[in-house]
């Protein structure tokens, strides 16, 4: 603890490569996602998404879901999910 007694922020730690990764490929999908207006590109994307999700670093995916079951798995809320996880992303650039 530092001598003035102010606690250290609460900052994630995760490698740049997996933050950098991870935004890359969310970005693009998502910007892809955002304006298609054929439901099969959507399911496809949503699909590939939910395969980086399981290859992704967990704890990296654990501070995006913010411990939200079924986040960017769950198609209902997979437009809202990939919109936060997009910015929280670019928060840590």
């Amino acid at each position: 603890m530092p001598c003035n007694g102010i606690k250290p922020m609460n900052t994630p730690q995760f490698s740049r490569d997996s933050i950098e990764a991870a935004y890359c490929f969310f970005h693009q999908k998502w910007q892809v996602y955002a304006f298609s207006h054929s439901e099969r590109q959507k399911d496809d994307i949503e699909y590939a998404i939910s395969e980086y999700v399981y290859e992704m670093d967990p704890s990296l995916y654990g501070w995006l879901s913010d411990g939200k079951e079924g986040f960017l798995l769950t198609h209902t809320s997979f437009p809202d999910d990939m919109r936060s996880a997009v910015e929280k992303l670019e928060q840590l650039l």
